[in-house]
């Protein structure tokens, strides 16, 4: 029996009186129970992005190696050799702050679905993942239970974990942040797309059964978390890594056989998202009888069936002449392929159960949701991190007991302890994995290799949304580059607080300001993304924290290059300019406890000179590594070029005298951008000079490799060996009881 629609239920699905006063326009007469919750799930900020859409259109989206942009289940970047990687990140947030394992496990599972839905094969995953304070117990719970669902789905699904990044920081207390990678490539001519077309083709369902977990995800993951959230388990799905490897391979060999009309994942919001999308997109319309979509659970609803978000299923569309062909596929894979219904030419979505219409609705009414344009205002907390001055701050009396605090910090220590969970049988295509600047794949099959990374430093972006945005951009091409490889597109993940909130928008739109500024002067375009709203606890919103995936591509395998020190006298530079800066710094947090001041400057056409310098340097092989200096400065740089490596450990001794005279802390551990520390034999050091000259890039003499310690002036001289351990061993030692 279908409930009553009360103001109640209306407003417990998310959707407002004048939100149901459209719907009832657009439908001619009042919705069903079944019918609202699928307008509730399509027109959640989740799915919809009603109050992003305008923002996101100042993205730039297009250039000679886009194949496909925004608007499709993922990006597509030409490679050459009519080959093209395919890559998505995607949020996962409130489910993993109810059930972190489950949630991770199907965050990752829903973006595999995604590429490969594209007609791409995946190669790797990335995670980007931000916690409150790894003292309390919750925190350390989250993140051992997010890391063993990632890690755990990854390994039974044989797609290696290689990158990621881990932050940690107050205002993710209530609230972390879940963002899964997804990297895959293929063969031009294997593109699918999700489109319905041809009337009278056949609509199924594949993969596993429809149970009752997810229901209602969508909206759930489109509120903010109270202490309630914790009671709303069955909004989180859980992830089946057997049947999703079977469901892969399947539509794989489905699609390369020619068998696809179209193919769409069934993530957020479930069968109806991706029936009234498909149809949407192919100018068409479905009808279908839920009566024969199987089941894991008995006497569902149609509203159930509709929203439940179950994982590792998939909505195939194919000619109706093909359907033995198609069964044989799924019948050797061991997966399930149901027909359902078929295209009609009508535009709606129409739902059956048996005879019975349980809903009917325009397939455009349901994806066409109300799009708002919000208020936005520049956030008051910005007078008082601005009410910041460089000489106020005391400087330290033991600068080398400062550089171990900031290298055993968990935002800045080694994440090993979570990589190391991979299984060791994946790596075959690794050339590069995590540890480095950026992670480096052999594609299978052919002489192609990527690199790729995630980043965003959320500090920044609080205290200078649009600087912030612009520096994570930077950042994660200037990763790309010290791999080796030519920065290609972007992918992003935008996670904010309630838009509704002036100041909150605000964050993001200056954000998306900052990251289009960037990708046009790195040319970048962005080809893919999500946008995650409402991320915040009764304790506030986090901070605006817009994590950038990139990948890049390396033409030549011998010009791959890593972060570490390589050989005992090689030449140390540093790559840029140090400025006297501070603010937003990881010192300044950690050692001072402010996270004031505003970010960084950042000159793109300085970035850009560098990144095409270090870049130069490679190919014409000057140098023997490279090393993004970021968080913590050039101490904690020069530090993890001597310790980064699991076995080869190098000293240093640097001075620092021709360096810009600037404050002791500020040249230590100021976070001035645009930098990159480099190596690099003896009798190159004059050709280096010259090329950094000609291009005009500075690049400081700093010191030499070698011996067992690092010596930085009069300020540091510690054993490597003591380096290695504070650095290693800061998330081991917090998690060991967990």
């Amino acid at each position: 029996m279908e409930l009553r629609i009360t103001k109640e239920i209306i407003a417990e699905l998310g959707l407002s009186e004048e939100e149901f006063e459209k719907i009832k326009g657009l439908l001619g007469r009042e919705p069903n129970y079944t019918e609202l919750g699928m307008f509730s799930a399509m027109w959640s900020e989740h799915c919809s992005y009603k109050s992003s859409k305008p923002v996101l259109k100042l993205f730039p989206t297009t250039g000679e190696q886009v194949l496909q942009g925004p608007g499709e289940n993922a990006g597509v970047v030409d490679i050459g050799n009519e080959l093209a990687v395919v890559f998505k990140i995607e949020s996962h947030n409130h489910p993993a702050a109810i059930e972190p394992y489950e949630a991770s496990a199907t965050g990752g599972g829903g973006c595999i679905r995604d590429i490969i839905t594209m007609g791409a094969r995946p190669v790797a995953l990335l995670d980007s993942l931000r916690f409150g304070r790894l003292t309390g117990s919750r925190v350390k719970y989250l993140l051992a239970e997010v890391a063993r669902g990632f890690t755990t789905y990854a390994n039974i699904s044989e797609i290696p974990v290689v990158g990621g990044d881990v932050y940690f920081d107050e205002s993710y207390e209530g609230n972390p942040l879940v963002n899964a990678m997804t990297v895959g490539f293929m063969r031009h001519k294997d593109m699918a797309k999700a489109r319905a077309t041809g009337v009278g083709n056949l609509v199924l369902i594949v993969g596993g059964a429809t149970g009752r977990d997810g229901v209602a995800g969508a909206a759930f993951a489109s509120r903010g978390l109270d202490e309630e959230s914790g009671e709303k388990r069955s909004a989180v799905a859980v992830g089946d890594p057997k049947m999703g490897k079977l469901v892969r391979e399947a539509c794989l060999e489905l699609i390369q056989r020619g068998h696809v009309v179209g193919m769409q994942d069934m993530g957020a919001a479930g069968l109806t998202c991706s029936v009234c999308e498909t149809a949407y997109k192919g100018g068409t319309g479905i009808e279908i009888d839920i009566s024969l979509v199987p089941r894991k659970e008995e006497k569902m609803t149609p509203y159930e069936v509709m929203l439940s978000e179950s994982q590792e299923r998939m909505l195939v569309i194919i000619e109706k002449d093909r359907l033995n062909e198609v069964k044989e596929i799924f019948s050797k894979w061991g997966v399930l392929a149901t027909v359902i219904g078929r295209v009609t030419d009508d535009g709606m979505v129409r739902v059956k159960e048996r005879n019975k219409v349980v809903a009917e609705v325009p397939a455009a009414a349901l994806v066409e949701a109300p799009v708002y344009h919000l208020e936005e205002k520049v956030p008051e907390y910005l007078k008082v991190t601005r009410e910041f001055n460089i000489s106020d701050i005391p400087e330290p009396d033991d600068y080398a007991q400062v550089l171990l605090n900031i290298l055993s910090s968990p935002s800045i220590a080694s994440k090993e302890w979570i990589y190391k969970k991979g299984d060791p049988k994946l790596t075959q295509n690794i050339q590069v994995g995590p540890g480095s600047d950026a992670a480096v794949i052999r594609l299978p099959g052919t002489e192609k290799l990527i690199a790729v990374t995630v980043d965003c430093n959320a500090r920044y972006v609080y205290l200078n949304p649009y600087m912030g945005g612009e520096i994570a951009v930077a950042e994660a091409a200037r990763n790309l580059v010290c791999a080796g490889a030519k920065p290609l597109a972007i992918t992003d993940c935008l996670n904010f607080g309630n838009p509704r909130d002036p100041e909150v928008f605000w964050q993001f739109k200056q954000s998306v300001l900052g990251i289009s500024e960037a990708c046009r002067a790195l040319e970048t375009p962005v080809v893919s993304g999500n946008v995650s709203f409402n991320n915040e606890s009764p304790k506030g919103s986090v901070d605006p924290t817009p994590v950038i995936g990139m990948v890049g591509l390396i033409e030549d395998s011998s010009k791959v290059m890593t972060q570490h020190f390589k050989n005992e006298g090689d030449a140390i530079f540093i790559l840029g300019e140090t400025k006297e800066e501070l603010g937003g710094s990881e010192y300044l947090k950690l050692i001072h406890g402010l996270k004031k001041g505003d970010a960084p400057a950042i000159d793109l056409e300085v970035e850009k000179r560098l990144q095409e310098t270090v870049l130069q340097m490679i190919k014409e092989g000057l140098i023997n590594s490279a090393h993004d200096c970021s968080e913590g400065g050039l101490a904690v740089a020069l530090a993890e070029c001597c310790i980064s490596h699991p076995t080869t450990k190098f000293g240093a001794t640097i001075n620092l005298d021709s360096l810009p005279s600037v404050r002791t802390d500020a040249l230590l551990f100021g976070e001035s951008q645009s930098r990159v520390v480099v190596s690099c034999s003896p009798e190159k050091v004059d050709e280096l000079k010259k090329m950094a000259q000609a291009n005009n890039v500075p690049a400081w003499e700093m010191g030499k490799v070698g011996g067992d310690k690092l010596s930085i002036g009069k300020w540091v001289d510690i054993d490597i060996a003591k380096l290695d351990r504070s650095w290693r061993k800061t998330i081991d030692n917090s998690l060991e009881r967990t």
